[in-house]
C-alpha cells in the first residue's frame, strides 16, 4: 500500500495553474509565455509566480503576456508592458538599482553590523579588568567557606 502512494506522489508531477484554454497553438510562443510567466508575481499572493497562481489576477496576466507576444512583441516588450501598469513589485527578480538597491544592500550591511557589534562586544569583555590578587584571595575564602 505504501510502495502505491509513493509512486503515485512521483507520477503526479507539479500541478501549475495554466489552464488549458489558455496555452497558445504555437509551442515556440508558448514557451516564451511560460518563460516570461515564471518570472512576473502574482500581484495577491505572496511570492508565487503567475504561472503556479490559480488566482484570477494571475489568470488575467498569462493572457496578457500571451496577448502582446502573439502581437509580436518581445519578451522584454512583454515584460515591459505589464511592469508599467502594476509596477515592479510583479518582478520575482527586480534590477538592483534606486530604492530597490537599498533593499538589495540591506540584508548584507544589517550582517555585517551585527557582526561587528558582537566582535566589538567581545573584544571589550576580554579586555576587561580582573580580579587583584586581594580580591582573589577573598573570594576564594567565601567560597571554600562552609558557613
Amino acid at each position: 500500500m505504501i510502495r502505491i502512494c509513493l509512486l503515485s506522489l512521483l507520477l503526479a508531477g507539479p500541478v501549475l495553474a495554466v489552464e488549458p484554454d489558455e496555452v497558445l497553438s504555437d509551442p515556440v510562443l508558448e514557451a516564451r509565455a511560460r518563460d516570461i510567466s515564471t518570472g512576473l508575481r502574482c500581484p495577491v499572493c505572496r511570492n508565487e509566480t503567475i504561472d503556479d497562481s490559480s488566482a484570477g489576477i494571475a489568470r488575467d496576466l498569462r493572457l496578457l503576456v500571451r496577448e502582446r507576444l502573439t502581437a509580436g512583441d518581445t519578451d522584454a516588450q512583454a515584460v515591459g508592458f505589464i511592469v508599467d501598469r502594476y509596477g515592479e513589485y510583479v518582478l520575482l527578480s527586480p534590477p538592483a538599482r534606486g530604492t530597490t538597491l537599498i533593499l538589495w544592500a540591506a540584508g548584507p550591511v544589517l550582517l555585517l553590523t551585527g557582526a561587528g557589534l558582537a566582535a566589538a562586544f567581545l573584544c571589550r569583555r576580554r579586555t576587561e579588568e580582573t580580579l587583584t590578587e586581594e580580591e582573589r584571595a577573598r573570594l576564594d575564602r567565601l567560597l571554600n567557606d562552609d558557613g
